[in-house]
């Protein structure tokens, strides 16, 4: 049995496909029932829990072979980077508790450093609190994600401009969440041996412009990278 949290989201439901796909089972973690109506009718065990709770995160992971966490980010609160810390904290003492045997956790590329590497810094906390309590555990430090141009599409549709914080001629490596997601349960399925990490990128790197470039194409309009000030 492997866990998976983030199943509703874009690298857990590709990790839940691939498993499901692969003839594995799989208990997904969900805040409530109606959230893994679909998973289950696809032959997924549901177990409600929230990150917020401990005991019930715990007793979700007991007795899986592997874990797939992530702890997506809660933009709401004013202190965000203490409040994501708290959040790594408890999936921490979940693991913990429940003795799980490997944890492939999302983190980021740049977890390695330690500051000026904004938001990356909750990724990189959650992979040092991770490693004081888990018996293996599975690094998977993925690059920009592709998904992230979708938000500003109706932008490129609607206005012919494709909004980046990127410099548009800048080339950075890009890769895929179903990639990421394929990765990960494939590492859940291997086991754990220790602590690894795992860097993922794509086959190229492509800059802004190039993105603009092809959604020229598709949408049959021009469309043009405009670099937005942090």
């Amino acid at each position: 049995m492997y866990v998976v949290l983030g199943a509703t989201g874009n690298t857990g439901s590709a990790v839940v496909d691939t498993l499901l796909s692969r003839k594995q089972p799989v208990r997904i973690v969900v805040r409530s029932a109606d959230k893994g109506a679909a998973w289950k009718a696809k032959g997924a065990e549901i177990a409600v829990a929230s990150l917020d709770d401990v005991s019930a995160l715990a007793k979700a992971f007991e007795g899986a072979k592997g874990l797939y966490l992530l702890v997506p980010p809660n933009y709401g609160v004013s202190a965000w980077l203490t409040e994501q810390r708290a959040r790594m904290d408890r999936a921490a003492d979940a693991v913990r508790k429940s003795g799980i045997g490997h944890v492939v956790f999302l983190s980021s590329i740049g977890g390695h450093i330690a500051e000026g590497t904004g938001p990356i810094r909750a990724a990189r906390y959650g992979e040092q609190a991770l490693g004081a309590v888990a018996t293996n555990l599975t690094v998977l430090r993925p690059c920009y994600f592709m998904d992230n141009w979708a938000p500003v599409l109706g932008a490129a549709k609607g206005q012919g401009v494709l909004p980046t914080f990127i410099p548009p001629q800048a080339m950075v490596p890009m890769i895929s969440t179903r990639d990421i997601g394929r990765v990960g349960a494939e590492q859940l399925m291997a086991g754990g041996k220790g602590t690894q990490i795992v860097e993922l990128a794509g086959p190229e790197e492509y800059s802004p412009q190039q993105v603009a470039a092809v959604l020229s194409q598709i949408l049959g309009r021009e469309v043009s990278a405009q670099h937005a000030p942090l």
